[in-house]
């Protein structure tokens, strides 16, 4: 089977707002297509937080955070407390446990990978330069900072690229110095 391979720009995505008002999403990707909430395997998204308030809970569902801008917050909760206030850092947790957030300054945005447990594994890399992903089914780019090639395809911040269907890698590559880009791999849970 072939790769499908779909091209994504932040800016054009949909903000969904939050139904408690702290905040709203930008989906990226969820697999598979037309899933919803309680179906997908992963799902992508982009969250502004605007307040501080409870975390929606997601059973079944590994979770890694990603604060992408701003100050951060403190996640705490059943058996949690984790201060999210360094930019491109991933932190892991279970999305069963009940979370509040607690802004550390103003409001802020974050990168977020949800995977349904027993079904796939993710692994999400921060790189800063040049390099080759090993082959995954599935995959999803985001050039946060610097411009960047994903195979023959040019990448400006805020861009990306999500693939399914084909057990296959990435070669990236990017010249400039400040670059980050997130990469996020999925594979067979064991």
């Amino acid at each position: 089977m072939s790769a499908q391979v779909h091209r994504f720009d932040v800016a054009a995505l949909p903000a969904t707002p939050w139904k408690n008002g702290g905040g709203s999403t930008r989906e990226i990707a969820s697999w598979p297509p037309g899933a919803g909430f309680e179906g997908f395997d992963w799902r992508v998204s982009i969250a502004s937080i605007a307040a501080s308030g409870p975390f929606s809970q997601f059973a079944g569902v590994d979770r890694i955070i990603t604060l992408l801008e701003g100050e951060g917050v403190r996640l705490h909760g059943e058996d949690l407390d984790h201060r999210l206030g360094t930019p491109l850092a991933p932190f892991a947790f279970s999305g069963d446990a009940r979370i509040d957030c607690t802004l550390l300054g103003g409001a802020c945005s974050d990168f977020n990978v949800m995977t349904r447990r027993g079904r796939l594994r993710a692994v999400l890399r921060v790189l800063h330069r040049a390099a080759e992903l090993p082959a995954a089914p599935h995959g999803l780019l985001l050039a946060w900072r610097g411009h960047w090639r994903a195979g023959g395809e040019a990448l400006s911040p805020g861009q990306g690229l999500w693939r399914s269907g084909a057990t296959t890698g990435w070669a990236l590559d990017t010249a400039d110095a400040d670059a980050a880009l997130l990469a996020v791999q999925w594979r067979a849970a064991h």
